[in-house]
């Protein structure tokens, strides 16, 4: 038998329903890290079903590193209520710190990158976790980085 107390930490963990981390429970034998996995497995699959959805709100950010490295970037999604949200702004500063560090030219090769806080991902995986996450498609529309001379 699932422990309520276990379905409260797998969903404190992923940030799925409560029916979802039960069901992956059970499917896991109440194995929590195949249960984790599990959870990923089926989030990405809603990622992928949401990718065909128009992204019709967004936020612009703006991101200055040390008086020396700026960034402005736009992202998009599905509804202004989940632009407002603090898990999408959330991403959208962790990929603004990204493109700070890591220098990208374009948005596929912003895609391409690891990630740098979890480098056995990609900066694309981080994205489709996000819209497993909340739910909307998500789209990085385009950035420019701005760097002074040294």
């Amino acid at each position: 038998m699932i422990s309520i107390e276990e379905v409260q930490k797998l969903r404190e963990e992923t940030g799925a329903g409560v029916m979802d981390c039960k069901n992956a429970l059970k499917d896991a034998n109440g194995n929590f890290d195949e249960a984790m996995k599990l959870i990923k497995e089926r989030g990405l699959l809603k990622a992928a079903s949401k990718s065909s959805r128009g992204t019709n709100a967004g936020l612009l950010h703006a991101y200055i590193h040390n008086g020396r490295v700026g960034v402005l970037i736009e992202v998009h999604c599905e509804t202004d209520f989940v632009a407002r949200s603090e898990p999408f702004q959330n991403m959208v500063q962790e990929l603004v710190m990204q493109i700070a560090a890591m220098n990208p030219q374009d948005v596929d090769e912003l895609l391409a990158q690891p990630y740098v806080r979890d480098p056995k991902m990609t900066v694309d995986q981080f994205v489709k976790d996000n819209i497993a996450l909340v739910g909307e498609n998500i789209r990085v529309e385009r950035f420019s980085r701005f760097e002074l001379p040294r």
